[in-house]
Order: C-alpha cells, then sequence, then structure tokens
C-alpha cells in the first residue's frame, strides 16, 4: 500500500511540475503514473549502472555529474512513454531538480501523517 500511495506522490508530482515548466508536457494523469512507475524502474536499474561507469568523472566534478545522469533518465523515460515530452537537455537538467525537491516535500509530509 506504500508503494501504491508513493507512486501516485510521485505521479502528482509529475503533473505539477508540468504544469509550471513549459518545456515539460504530460498528456494525462495516467500518463504520469506511468511515468512515475517508468522512473521508478529506470532509477531501480539503469541509473546504478550509469553510477559506476562514470564514477571518475562523478568524482572529478564532485558529484554534479549525476545531475547529468538523473537527466538521462529522465530523456530515456521521455523517449519510451508516449504522451510525455521533454524538449531538450537542460529542462530534463531542470525537472530531475525540481521532482526531487517536490518529491522530498511530498514525501516528508506522508511521513508526518503516519
Amino acid at each position: 500500500m506504500k508503494l501504491i500511495l508513493r507512486l501516485l506522490l510521485n505521479a502528482i508530482a509529475v503533473v505539477i511540475l508540468s504544469y509550471i515548466l513549459p518545456g515539460v508536457g504530460v498528456d494525462s494523469m495516467m500518463t504520469a503514473i506511468i511515468v512515475a512507475v517508468v522512473l521508478s524502474v529506470l532509477n531501480f536499474l539503469v541509473k546504478p549502472i550509469l553510477v559506476i561507469l562514470t564514477l571518475p568523472i562523478t568524482i572529478l566534478t564532485l558529484g554534479l555529474f549525476l545531475l547529468v545522469i538523473n537527466a538521462i533518465i529522465i530523456l530515456i523515460a521521455a523517449n519510451l512513454i508516449g504522451g510525455f515530452q521533454v524538449v531538450s537537455f537542460w529542462w530534463a537538467v531542470i525537472f530531475s531538480l525540481l521532482l526531487s525537491i517536490l518529491q522530498a516535500i511530498l514525501h516528508s509530509v506522508l511521513k508526518e501523517d503516519q
């Protein structure tokens, strides 16, 4: 039950950011739920591989290259999902930053309720 609630909160965050950011678009709430699921799967499977492969440059940039990895994950999700559009790499970077912040806020509210 907690997993479903977290996915719904992530989907709500995706919808909110698609209204705020002009470079990001989501067609419907169902598409946002699919985006949340696909981003979770990509973060679970692909992100660790990318982090290991780019470890030297991540260390060299003091971890800032992780923003690039997050943007790549979002661009992969945009290519996989039909109703989810990200205009450019920089919109993906901004989207990933704001998504992380918004998810942290929403999940902290969820933890306070319990």
